[in-house]
Order: C-alpha cells, then sequence, then structure tokens
C-alpha cells in the first residue's frame, strides 16, 4: 500500500468512527449503572451484537456475543461455558463455567463489529452454583483490593505507560518508520493510528494522558489516565484490544510483544501506583518527610523491591521479556529505588508543590504482555506486606547502576531481577507472597505453563546457533 493511501484510509478511519460515536451518542464513554439500563441502551440504539469479555490466565482477552433477546437471561442467569477450554480454568470433569454480566462496565465498541453495532461488557465468571470462581483473574484482583479497608485505605490508583510496536504485518518485524523519540510527521507514520486510538478510547471512556513516539523505529506508546485499579485493568484490556484492533483494520500488525528486535529498546509497562486513604487524601504524600514520602509510601516501596524478584513471574510473563530485561536498553534489572535515576527498579517521581495527589511510585520492570489483574495484585500485596512488616527502605541509589560492577553491586547488596524465566518460576514457586494472593491453583498453574515455554524455547534450535555452531 503507497504511503499517501494508507494515511488516508486511517483518516477515512478516524472519520467513520467519529460519525458512528456521534450517531451513538456516547463519546466520552457510557454511565449505565444497571441491567435495565444497559437493555434500554441498545434498545433505543440497534444494538444488534452484546460482547461479554472476560481474561484468562495468561491475560488473553475473551469474549463471545450474546443478542439483545438473550441479553436479559444473561444478566439473570449468566451463560454458561466450557471452563476446561480456557487457559487456566476448570478441569474436564468440572468444567462448567458461568459468565454474568456486569452493566456498569457496558461502553459502546467505536466500529461496527462484522456489520453490527455493538457494545462489550466484562463478565464475571462464577460457578454453577452461583459462587464467584475465585481463579478468575479478575476475581483475584477485586479480592486483593479489599485488603486496602483493613489497612484503613480506600483504593489504590494505577497508571500504566503501555509501549507496543507497529509492523507492516504479523508474519516478520517489519517497521513502518524510522522515527525516533518524540518524532513527529512526516517520519512520524504512526501518528494517525495513535490518535485514532486515542479517539476511540476516549469515546469508551478511558481518559488519555498522552501519546508519542518511542525510542525505536515503529515504537509507541499511549499513557491512559490513573484510575482506581480494578477500573484500570479494565481499560489497560480495551486499549490493547483498540491498539491491535484499529491496526489491523487500517492493514497494520500491532505486538505487545516486550522485545521483539534485535538491538533495539523494548517495550514495557512503566506503571505509576499510589495509594489513597479517602477519595482526595494521598497516603503517599508528606510534607515533612524526606523526598516527601509518607512512611506508609517508603514501607509500601521497600515491600515492593523485597518481593521483586518473585513479582517478576507475574509481571514479565514470558521467556521474550527476559530479552528485554538486559543491560544496555534502559530496561531496569536492578533491585533499587531512585528520584531521577532510570536506571533503578523503581523511581519516584519529583514532587510538585500542589500536587501533593500525584505522589506516587514507578514501577519500571513490568511489560504490558503481563496479565493485568495478576499483576496489580501482586504488586499490592507486596506492598501491603511492607506495611505489615514495617520495612525499612535504604537509601535511594544516585549512581548509574549499569556503570557498577558485579563486585560494586554486591558490596552495595544491590541485587537483580531473575536472570531469565527459568529463574523466575524457580524463584516464584518458593513464594508464599504469591500463593497466598493469587491463589494455589492458579500459581501452579502459571508455573507448569511457565516451564513448558521455557522447555521448549531452550531446546529450539535457532539460526544463530546454526551460525556460530554448526562448524564444530
Amino acid at each position: 500500500m503507497q504511503m499517501n493511501e494508507f494515511l488516508a484510509q486511517i483518516e477515512r478511519f478516524r472519520e467513520g468512527m467519529g460519525k458512528y460515536v456521534h450517531e451513538m451518542e456516547c463519546y466520552g464513554g457510557l454511565d449505565l449503572s444497571s441491567p435495565a439500563d444497559v437493555i434500554k441502551y441498545c434498545s433505543d440504539h440497534g444494538v444488534t451484537s452484546i460482547r461479554l469479555w472476560f481474561t484468562d490466565l495468561l491475560g488473553f482477552l475473551k469474549s463471545f456475543a450474546v443478542t439483545l433477546p438473550e441479553i436479559e437471561g444473561a444478566f439473570e442467569e449468566g451463560m454458561g461455558f466450557d471452563g476446561s477450554s480456557i487457559e487456566g480454568y476448570q478441569r474436564i470433569q468440572e468444567s462448567d463455567m458461568v459468565a454474568f454480566p456486569i452493566a456498569s462496565t457496558a461502553q459502546v465498541i467505536p466500529f461496527k463489529v462484522g456489520g453490527s453495532r455493538s457494545i462489550c461488557m466484562f463478565a464475571e465468571i462464577r460457578n454453577p452454583d452461583g459462587s464467584s470462581y475465585t481463579n478468575d483473574p479478575r476475581e483475584v484482583l477485586k479480592r486483593t483490593l479489599a485488603r486496602l479497608k483493613d489497612h484503613g485505605f480506600a483504593h489504590m490508583n494505577i497508571g500504566p505507560e503501555a509501549e507496543y510496536y507497529y509492523f507492516a504485518d504479523e508474519d516478520r518485524p517489519s517497521t513502518i518508520d524510522r522515527a525516533g523519540y518524540f518524532d513527529i510527521n512526516p517520519v512520524d507514520l504512526g501518528d494517525d493510528l495513535r490518535e485514532a486510538t486515542v479517539f476511540a478510547l476516549e469515546s469508551m471512556g478511558i481518559p488519555v494522558e498522552y501519546m508519542h513516539h518511542e525510542v525505536a523505529p515503529s515504537q509507541h506508546e499511549i499513557d491512559l489516565k490513573y484510575q482506581e485499579a480494578l477500573r484500570m485493568a479494565d481499560g489497560l484490556q480495551t486499549y490493547k484490544y483498540l491498539v491491535k484492533e484499529i491496526a489491523r483494520r487500517n492493514g497494520v500488525y500491532a505486538t505487545f510483544m516486550p522485545k521483539p528486535l534485535f538491538g533495539e529498546n523494548g517495550s514495557g509497562m512503566h506503571t505509576h501506583l499510589s495509594i489513597f486513604s479517602d477519595e482526595k487524601t494521598n497516603a503517599f504524600y508528606s510534607a515533612e518527610e524526606s523526598y516527601h514520602l509518607s512512611t506508609t509510601a517508603k514501607q509500601f516501596l521497600a515491600g515492593v523491591l523485597d518481593h521483586a524478584r518473585e513479582l517478576a513471574l507475574i509481571t514479565n510473563q514470558w521467556y521474550n521479556s527476559y530479552k528485554r530485561l538486559v543491560v544496555g536498553f534502559e530496561a531496569p534489572v536492578y533491585i533499587a529505588w531512585a528520584e531521577r535515576n532510570r536506571s533503578a527498579l523503581v523511581r519516584v517521581p519529583m514532587y510538585k508543590p500542589g500536587k501533593e495527589v500525584a505522589t506516587r511510585i514507578e514501577l519500571r520492570f513490568p511489560d504490558a504482555a503481563c496479565n493485568p489483574y495478576l499483576a496489580f495484585a501482586v504488586m499490592l500485596t507486596a506492598g501491603l506486606d511492607g506495611l505489615d512488616r514495617k520495612l525499612q527502605l535504604q537509601d535511594p541509589m544516585t549512581q548509574d547502576l549499569y556503570e557498577l560492577t558485579a563486585v560494586e553491586r554486591e558490596r552495595l547488596g544491590v541485587q537483580s531481577l531473575p536472570h531469565d524465566l527459568y529463574e523466575a518460576v524457580q524463584v516464584a514457586e518458593r513464594s508464599d507472597l504469591l500463593r497466598k494472593t493469587i491463589g494455589e491453583d492458579v500459581l501452579d498453574k502459571i508455573l507448569e505453563t511457565k516451564l513448558a515455554d521455557d522447555e521448549k524455547f531452550r531446546l529450539y534450535i535457532s539460526p544463530l546457533d546454526l551460525e556460530q555452531h554448526l562448524e564444530l
């Protein structure tokens, strides 16, 4: 496809979305609270396809559609499905599961799906007896967030910066531009795709802070405005769907693969996190304490650092994830914290007077190919463990960790994340914190799946193997 034709196609697509959203009267997202609201909206606007979304163990979004005449029954009795066919769900002898749509999550999909007007809703997964299915990743996060009240907190805010690549097709990583960090048109050929994606996000009630071209060619980032953790996990799943689907509809391929290109930066998901005592009071802020971090923030951060090696299997779950987590490509490896030092695992953004609500920590090691429900849950549990144990936060690391020798890092007591997926599995297997957070069944299934992944990649004979060793 010629470049002018490509850009014109994106413009037509964006205009089509705009007309569709205007016709559906939904820009900024629907504000529905009950099944009756959803049914009325669908009936009034001719919605014929209602998509129910949920997430499997590895973070892949799953979906099935129901028609308008069936949705009332879905709200009342749920929709049955075969749980044994979903990664990490039930065994074959106890496979029946039921999905109940959550009316408050209903949003209009800002383009027609199969020619139909469509809305989507996240679903609550239950057992046939009506009880909550404890292994559902969304339920894991809900259960973990409930612990905040036990510690006197109201909610946790999350703000992710999920990076991704656009490629010419899905078969090989052929870039569509040679732009770099913050470059603009005409070299940034993904700008129109990003704009269309931002429009789609905001039309579905997911606010965006900003977007830009990233460091590597064809690498991009759209930053979602912070939200309460469960809402953000839903929003992040929607974001990944929209990025990939809008790219597909415009003839390119989007991927959140952590390290798709040799010699270029990988794609991470820097995750900003804060905890509030009530709707307006940031429990991480202190006017008197050092770095403007409260004792709560310092103990929470100490807990995250203390458990970072355990968290890695959840926040960086793929064999490829550990090809991103290497020195030299702006990815954190060493377990330390800092204010301005971006080589550290966790960064504390500088305090700005009058911006107390923005006091937060930034976890720089996760990637967007994680399961956000499980990732946010284990981040929270690690931090709460720091509070429970009143962990002491070490001084910030002001040196460039990448420049230190192994001896110097050992002298400073600086550990590193697992070197590869196999080490991450070994560390996670011994983690009481993970078992307590995501459950014995979920962790065992993840361990089994990831050991199989490691074995598959370890046994693969790569072109580099042949290039380097065929002469032996």
